[in-house]
């Protein structure tokens, strides 16, 4: 019989080993951590955690080209963490979701949290 303050730690490993994601869905994570992980990705979702933007707009705002800035966008969208509109002529980017937002934002307050101490 364990005691009040004994851990079963037989149970506790069956249990987290039962509620571990399966691979694909560890694979789509790990690979969306590494798309979050390049400094120039992480530049334009922060530029478009504060607003829709066109290519030309994330260019001038990060000094890069068009054609740069495009492929890293092409990058994003294809691992759904921004989406895009045309409006006219203009082709108009934003952050993919709620679920995007709340990432940024929660990466954002952690590093902004450790970085005062």
């Amino acid at each position: 019989m364990l005691k009040n303050d004994e851990i079963n730690h037989e149970a506790l490993i069956a249990n987290v080993q039962q509620s571990l994601p399966s691979e694909k869905t560890i694979d789509s994570m790990t690979q969306m951590l590494k798309t979050f992980g390049d400094k120039t990705r992480a530049k334009i979702l922060y530029a478009l955690f504060e607003s829709e933007l066109r290519v030309l707009d994330i260019a001038s705002i990060l000094n890069m080209s068009q054609s740069s800035v495009s492929h890293q966008l092409r990058a994003l969208k294809e691992a759904k963490l921004v989406k895009n509109r045309k409006v006219g002529k203009e082709v108009i980017y934003a952050l993919a979701d709620d679920h995007v937002i709340n990432i940024f934002r929660l990466v954002l307050e952690h590093v902004n949290e450790k970085n005062s101490n």
